[in-house]
């Protein structure tokens, strides 16, 4: 199944970014002053997929903290779940009630 995935997903994709590194290769100039775009103390020259493939990662860095941090609330629902399940397993078995009806032997 692993093979398959390589094959189909992550072989095309590393096609699709080697071509897209290869054409944007020029540098340009990135700024963080809108002001001063001529500053040369807060622009930075570098090829433009660098800054495309930073903006990936960065994508996916900051999709994957609130992903973590929205599935808060399930995870702690599971740490109690299973507390609560130990606590169970822990405790010595009930006895049946008294009014009971034993089991017919078969």
């Amino acid at each position: 199944m692993n093979r398959i995935l390589v094959f189909v997903v992550f072989l095309p994709l590393a096609v699709v970014l080697i071509a897209l590194a290869v054409a944007n290769r020029t540098p340009v100039p990135f700024t963080i002053d809108p002001f001063n775009p001529g500053n040369p103390g807060l622009t930075v020259q570098m090829p433009l997929f660098v800054f495309l493939f930073a903006a990936v990662v960065l994508g996916l860095i900051v999709g994957s903290v609130a992903t973590w941090i929205r599935q808060g609330q399930y995870r702690r629902l599971a740490r109690q779940r299973e507390a609560e399940v130990r606590n169970l397993r822990n405790q010595p078995p009930a006895a049946p009630p008294a009014n009971a009806l034993p089991k017919p032997n078969a």
